[in-house]
């Protein structure tokens, strides 16, 4: 098996009823790789990544945007405070090997945006599409956009590996 990865869900806290199943199934999927789940330990998209992970046995780290702990949702195995608002953005994204957005919202644009800007690269599952796309070194597109999850977790083995 290889070493889990970090992998950073991202994604609306006013999420839909389809993004929320689809996270709490990628959370599953993930934890069944081995890979650690990094969100921002909120609700929605953050919350049904979590708890699809815990329920797999995973681990889920939780930056959350406050100074308290209580604060992240029931499903985090860590929940670091971090008092910084929506800059914690930045900090799940470099805390990652990959992005997932599932959806968009204004702070998951802003989480895509920092990765894109950093070189972490971004899988999307019904994230916006932006005028201009940035690829990295390799030609590949720094935000792959995926139909569905079957697709999502393709590249994502393609991206991290798999046993």
């Amino acid at each position: 098996m290889t070493e889990g990865r970090y992998v950073a869900v991202v994604g609306p806290s006013a999420a839909s009823s389809a993004q929320i199943e689809t996270a709490s199934a990628l959370g599953a999927e993930l934890a069944r790789r081995g890979h650690l789940v990094v969100c921002g330990g909120g609700g929605g998209v953050m919350e049904a990544v979590s708890r699809g992970a815990a329920r797999q046995g995973g681990i889920v780290v939780g930056l959350l945007p406050g100074l308290e702990r209580r604060e992240g949702n029931p499903h985090l195995t860590v929940a670091i405070p971090t008092g910084l608002g929506e800059l914690r953005n930045g900090l799940v994204v470099r805390a990652a090997d990959a992005v997932v957005a599932v959806g968009g919202s204004w702070g998951t644009l802003s989480e895509v945006a920092l990765a894109v800007r950093t070189g972490v690269p971004v899988i999307a599952i019904g994230f916006w599409r932006v005028h201009d796309e940035a690829a990295g070194p390799d030609g590949a597109p720094f935000i792959r956009h995926v139909p569905d999850l079957a697709a999502a977790l393709v590249e994502l083995d393609d991206l991290l590996g798999r046993d």
